[in-house]
């Protein structure tokens, strides 16, 4: 006997065969599926004392979104997201304008939308800008993965060091006080080993963490950036703890020439390592991913994509898997995987003219199976097949825009959006049902966020971020 049947739903598995099941059901015992087949089948076989009929809907492996930032979830469109207002406003809330309470709240709300938009599992930085990380001290993290927890979707929490030069000065509040600390590299370090020790593979197994280390650009000294000598210990330093501990490898903001870096100088890539962006990769970056297992992270909705684009289909014609992400919350992107999975049809159609480059059905691999793959944990999440864990949507169809009934999966994958999602599940509990979320209370995850976004404003004196800036209204453009 099963825990759970979902049944008579159009059951798209994402299973070796990729096969679609009209009539299909699941049933799921504890935190796993233990059958995917005709719901009449089913329903003899594998009978439940709860049935969830899923007729009129699309029942699908949860979205995997595989870059995004905690923290960015608060300070969205600050500035009218310019680029240098929005991130020296990243630098100063992060480093001396956030309290553990506002990355306790960012990650509530982060989880939240995600949840709410289908996506069960999400890789997310702790910070952002430019490579600002709050691992000044443990407290940060783990009010992040508490939250995560909290709301029940699976987190990966990218954590690691800032920029060099160090030291850089972080501050802890007491109430109103504010009191500074000059924080190095090994400090840093230390509280990255301490977040693996303490929360890689929690709250069971929802909760993972990754290493992370600043992109080092062949021109850094150009543009202003320690040189490649005198980030070379350090950035063996990561890559040893993320090899000894045995966590995922990350990195952000890769542009052409940046990968060869990381392999030639710094030994990075590899088959546990996933690089983020990787816009105007060379064909030797290209064959690199190829030759070491390396997989790539695109994000089709971020800025980088604007100034330069990610060769997917290249990528993948080569063999190298590539993943989805929103690079959410901020400037200006949410953490809806629908839309972003219709703008990596279109951004690359676009490129090449050609509106038969990357079928649907190709990109939603890139946010499931594909997206699993490349954080390893394919044999588990990913794909609706019997010993997998129970990570599913139901997205509701019956709704004008996504009428009529006939084809399925281009519906789900051109139409839908994360207000069609009706129900969600992961690890076998179901976490939102109707678009009710059970986990936590919606409206006091929204006062908690806006209470917090109103402290840290008060706090960092950024208030007059908030206002319009020049040429919003009337222009063609105004600066970035």
């Amino acid at each position: 006997m099963a825990d759970i049947l979902i049944t008579n739903g159009v059951v798209i598995t994402m299973d070796p065969g990729r096969r679609v099941l009209e009539r299909g059901a699941v049933a799921i015992e504890g935190s796993r599926i233990v059958a995917v087949g005709d719901s009449d089948t089913l329903r003899r076989t594998h009978p439940a004392p709860r049935v969830i009929d899923a007729t009129r809907k699309a029942v699908m492996p949860g979205l995997i979104d595989g870059h995004a930032h905690a923290g960015h979830g608060l300070v969205k469109t600050l500035g009218g997201g310019r680029g240098e207002l929005w991130y020296k406003a990243c630098e100063q809330i992060y480093t001396v304008g956030s309290t553990e309470e506002f990355w306790r709240a960012e990650a509530l709300l982060s989880a939240l939308e995600r949840l709410k938009c289908g996506t069960t599992c999400g890789v997310s930085y702790l910070g952002g800008g430019d490579d600002i990380m709050r691992t000044d001290d443990p407290v940060y993290g783990e009010g992040h993965c508490r939250a995560v927890q909290q709301v029940g979707i699976r987190s990966f929490l990218g954590v690691g060091v800032c920029r060099p030069p160090f030291p850089r000065t972080f501050g802890r509040w007491t109430g109103a006080t504010r009191v500074d600390a000059s924080v190095g590299f090994e400090r840093q370090l230390a509280t990255c080993d301490a977040l693996i020790r303490d929360w890689h593979r929690a709250a069971d197994g929802r909760i993972a963490i990754c290493l992370t280390f600043p992109v080092q650009h062949p021109n850094a000294v150009e543009r202003g950036q320690s040189s490649i000598d005198a980030v070379r210990d350090q950035a063996k330093a990561v890559r040893d703890l993320s090899r000894s501990r045995g966590v995922l490898f990350t990195q952000d903001g890769i542009r052409r020439g940046c990968l060869k870096l990381a392999h030639e100088a710094f030994g990075f890539l590899g088959p546990d390592a996933f690089f983020s962006h990787s816009v105007d990769l060379t064909d030797e970056e290209i064959a690199l991913c190829r030759e070491t297992g390396a997989r790539i992270c695109h994000n089709p909705s971020a800025n980088i994509s604007i100034q330069g684009r990610c060769p997917v289909p290249e990528l993948l014609d080569a063999g190298v898997t590539v993943m989805l992400g929103s690079d959410g919350t901020a400037p200006d992107r949410g953490y809806d995987m629908f839309r972003h999975m219709w703008q990596c049809m279109h951004y690359h159609r676009r490129h090449f003219r050609d509106t038969g480059v990357l079928p649907p059905g190709k990109v939603l691999e890139m946010a499931t199976i594909d997206a699993a793959r490349a954080l390893g944990v394919d044999g588990e999440i990913g794909s609706l097949e019997s010993g997998k864990r129970a990570d599913l949507i139901l997205v509701d169809l019956a709704k004008p825009h996504l009428y009529p009934q006939n084809m399925p999966v281009y519906r789900v994958m051109y139409f839908a959006n994360g207000a069609d999602v009706d129900t969600v599940m992961v690890n076998g509990k179901v976490l939102m049902e109707g678009r009710r979320v059970l986990t936590v209370d919606e409206a006091e995850v929204l006062d908690l966020a806006q209470q917090e976004t109103e402290r840290m404003l008060d706090r960092t004196g950024l208030r007059h971020l908030t206002e319009f800036p020049p040429q919003f209204w009337g222009s063609s453009r105004y600066p970035v």
